[in-house]
């Protein structure tokens, strides 16, 4: 990774939107400032309802306006946003989020961004109901696929005695997560393949074993490697999300299919990251036609075989250097045994790390958030984040270096 002090100094616009986290934005602020960095504020209207105009100033050293129709004469609504390496906003509002995602420009920071080509880091900050509905989440997916970095929230308590997720990521993770969106070459010249989504099993040719993953981790997975510099492979079973234009697509559906890509992919990889939820089963027997509820009466029954496991043989068939990452998906709740469950993972799988979480009826799978510890290969803790499924893609390739 490339340390603070071997970066350039970097002309940085930081949009502060209405909500109570905006005083944390004072120290995201402040840290881009002691790393050398030239910042402009640029706060919404209502972001100076909670927090005054001269402590921005003071922070940043350098005026602070929020009228989109002060400096006509030097076109500022424009030149901000064309002078700018890089543009954080922090907090991001469901409102904010929502102009931003459709291209309003009412205001002075939306008319920056938009005129602007720099990369965007985005801090959301919101009630958890807020996070959750439908609509932030198709307008988060939306500023995703345009290259957006999504940076939390993360789960804690939020404003009165509310707790879940929404609270704005802290200050020192989103000023990481924004510096690294500039340099995008610590992973460089790395090849990197990715599985993501989960296999399913023919049973005829109608219906299938499957898992309800989405793929969405795995992708963002992906995604920020290739943001990072990494040339980047993605194995992708069976998605519910789209997956990203700048790295190569390999679809497959079921196992077999998976572990065939995988091994021979993994022969030219440094790292390999096994994000997808792969069948442990899979039916003895097909059917050629379609199975009919009539011809079996009341009760069917399955017999399933042991898939191969693609993890282990990935691991024990390394090259040396080759970095082999695996996922274990557990419906333990307790921490303690969730994490005894993930070392004995370790121990037969022998992989150099494993990226563990707690799914469940409404948690882990087909959900925008996770939440994730990784342990090395002797199962000491190294990593933990929640968040975005992106925030946590950029965890994790920080972990695992």
């Amino acid at each position: 990774m490339t340390s603070s002090t071997d970066r350039r100094a970097l002309r940085v616009v930081v949009g502060i939107t209405g909500g109570i986290a905006a005083y944390k934005a004072v120290q995201v602020v402040r840290s881009l400032v002691l790393a050398g960095h030239d910042v402009h504020v640029v706060p919404t209207a209502s972001a100076l309802e909670f927090i005054g105009l001269p402590t921005l100033e003071a922070i940043s050293r350098n005026p602070v306006t929020a009228d989109l129709y002060e400096g006509v004469d030097e076109v500022r609504h424009v030149a901000l946003g064309q002078r700018a390496d890089l543009i954080v906003i922090a907090p991001a509002t469901a409102n904010s989020i929502a102009k931003l995602a459709n291209g309003l420009a009412d205001d002075l920071l939306g008319n920056t961004v938009l005129a602007s080509t720099a990369p965007l880091v985005i801090a959301p900050a919101m009630h958890t109901e807020m996070w959750q509905h439908p609509a932030t989440q198709k307008n988060i997916a939306a500023l995703i696929e345009r290259g957006a970095v999504i940076v939390g929230p993360a789960s804690g308590r939020l404003t009165g005695a509310d707790t879940g997720p929404g609270r704005m990521s802290e200050p020192d993770e989103i000023v990481a997560a924004a510096l690294a969106a500039v340099e995008q070459g610590d992973l460089h010249g790395r090849r990197i393949v990715v599985t993501a989504g989960g296999t399913r099993e023919p049973l005829d040719p109608v219906r299938y074993l499957g898992n309800r993953s989405s793929g969405r981790q795995g992708v963002a997975i992906a995604r920020a490697a290739a943001r990072r510099g990494a040339t980047v492979t993605l194995i992708a079973a069976n998605l519910e999300t789209a997956a990203p234009s700048e790295v190569e697509l390999v679809p497959v559906s079921t196992a077999a299919e998976l572990r065939e890509a995988a091994v021979a992919l993994a022969a030219e990889a440094d790292v390999v990251i096994m994000a997808a939820a792969v069948a442990d089963y899979r039916p003895a027997a097909i059917s050629e036609g379609k199975i009919k509820k009539d011809e079996q009466g009341d009760e069917l029954s399955l017999r399933l075989v042991r898939n191969p496991d693609i993890l282990k043989e990935l691991a024990e068939k390394r090259a040396e250097g080759r970095l082999v990452v695996g996922f274990a998906a557990e419906t333990e709740p307790d921490r303690d045994a969730l994490l005894a469950l993930a070392r004995k993972k370790l121990d037969a799988k022998g992989c150099d790390f494993l990226v563990v979480n707690v799914v469940g009826w409404d948690r882990g799978f087909a959900s925008h958030d996770n939440e994730i510890i990784v342990l090395d290969r002797g199962g000491d803790i190294v990593a933990e984040a929640s968040g975005s499924k992106m925030s946590v893609a950029d965890r994790i390739l920080d972990a695992i270096g």
